[in-house]
């Protein structure tokens, strides 16, 4: 399959498809499609399969589109300004990410569910206990907010990030949740109470910046109705 990311701050991902070939994304994923490429939508994994991706951000039902004849063109545009990212998975290997990280895929890659098993990061760690695992083979876009930044952590290795920036990381990476140091950190620093703590080996995917913090700038534009 041949793709490419087109456009600036809404990106989208362009693929090409030969016949037979397929991808698949959740429900209202699509943004536009030649007339040679079939549509088909079903709950992915059984009711159990799409409650699980519904925890994980994204939707119950999973939409598939096979190209049947020539060749085929179909996008998938970003939800929120950022950036698209494209991997190309080899049999088994795995891509930990945050919540609604999912854009689309091909057939052979497998979408599920990571519940973190450290308490601490769960409770403390600003995506909560669900995330989604990708697994290979195949090639997976995945879409985060603003631009992405690649770090390679090498063994005990550690980087100290706000939780809301982790956007993609590789399993081989442990994280852990530790409390700002200094009264005064906690209190002006702005960076709330508790930094992420990712320890080498692995590579990490850092988004420049969340929807939350871009909502916290917007709310004091947002016009108020005082007569109510």
């Amino acid at each position: 399959m041949e793709f490419e990311i087109q456009g600036g701050t809404m990106p989208a991902a362009v693929c090409k498809l030969q016949p037979g070939e397929a991808v698949y994304t959740e429900s209202g994923g699509m943004g536009w499609m030649s007339g040679n490429i079939e549509m088909s939508t079903n709950m992915e994994g059984g009711l159990f399969g799409g409650m699980a991706r519904k925890f994980a951000g994204e939707s119950m039902f999973m939409t598939t589109y096979t190209c049947r004849a020539g060749i085929g063109t179909i996008a998938f545009p970003s939800s929120f300004p950022g950036s698209i990212l494209a991997f190309d998975l080899m049999p088994g290997q795995m891509l930990i990410c945050q919540k609604k990280a999912f854009l689309a895929a091909e057939k052979s890659v497998l979408l599920e569910v990571f519940l973190r098993k450290n308490i601490g990061v769960g409770i403390l760690g600003g995506e909560g206990f669900v995330m989604e695992k990708i697994t290979g083979p195949g090639k997976v876009f995945l879409e985060i907010d603003g631009s992405a930044i690649r770090q390679t952590l090498q063994p005990g290795e550690i980087l100290k990030v706000d939780p809301g920036h982790i956007a993609v990381m590789t399993p081989s990476i442990s994280c852990d949740i530790a409390m700002v140091k200094g009264f005064k950190n906690v209190l002006f620093g702005g960076e709330g109470l508790f930094l992420a703590d990712l320890r080498g080996p692995g590579e990490v995917w850092l988004q420049t910046i969340t929807a939350q913090n871009v909502a916290k700038c917007l709310i004091p534009f947002i016009p108020v109705n005082r007569n109510r």
